[in-house]
């Protein structure tokens, strides 16, 4: 992002990036709110925020920052409690998105996450020349939130960590215990803010929104 804060903390339409986030999460059916943050963050502390949230320290990749996450919920919640995952920097989700998440997975054995089918021509390359094209039948871009019983996340992240591997997201922790999670699709304008322009492209769809 080019700042010397880190992103959930940058100003979007008065309020930290993190704010807009936490509020969409913020209505009944979820029962509490765990937040990884750097062990080292100045920031959180001052912060005002509209509900009661567990702070935990993240770690050196996601995937260690949730487990932190998960581990920590263990005090609070049961075993086949469900667990939604999300990324601070995405605060354009739509609560129906979650509504409709949490809905259709309900009865679900696994759980799943939302996404949107791949409409772009995908490209391989290698050193930015191009090595294959892609079939983009059956693609789809994985985002959050992501949805799985606490016990089933909690065991895939450990066995994946034990292992010494990495994951990208929680669905592949799961898919590498055999399961296979749901895809929901959801909305495009649920970005994750990456780049300096993407906060104009937010502040843009919030107000759509």
């Amino acid at each position: 992002m080019g700042s010397p804060q880190p992103k959930q903390y940058l100003s979007l339409q008065g309020k930290t990036i993190i704010q807009h986030t936490l509020e969409r999460f913020n209505f009944p059916r979820i029962s509490g709110i765990v937040v990884c943050v750097a062990k080292e963050d100045t920031y959180w502390e001052t912060l005002q925020l509209p509900m009661p949230v567990i702070r935990v320290n993240g770690g050196a990749a996601r995937c260690h920052s949730v487990f932190n996450g998960v581990q920590a919920l263990q005090e609070h919640a049961q075993s086949d409690d469900w667990v939604l995952v999300h990324d601070a920097a995405r605060p354009c989700v739509r609560q129906a998105d979650i509504e409709k998440l949490m809905t259709d997975l309900a009865q679900h054995p696994i759980g799943g996450l939302l996404g949107v089918p791949v409409r772009d021509t995908m490209k391989r390359v290698d050193n930015l020349h191009i090595v294959d094209t892609i079939n983009r039948d059956g693609l789809w871009h994985a985002l959050t939130p992501q949805m799985f019983r606490l016990g089933n996340l909690y065991n895939a992240l450990q066995h994946v960590l034990n292992s010494g591997e990495l994951v990208t997201d929680e669905s592949q922790a799961i898919e590498k215990m055999g399961k296979r999670p749901v895809l929901i699709e959801g909305h495009a304008d649920n970005i994750k803010i990456t780049h300096p322009q993407d906060l104009r492209l937010a502040e843009l769809y919030l107000q759509q929104q």
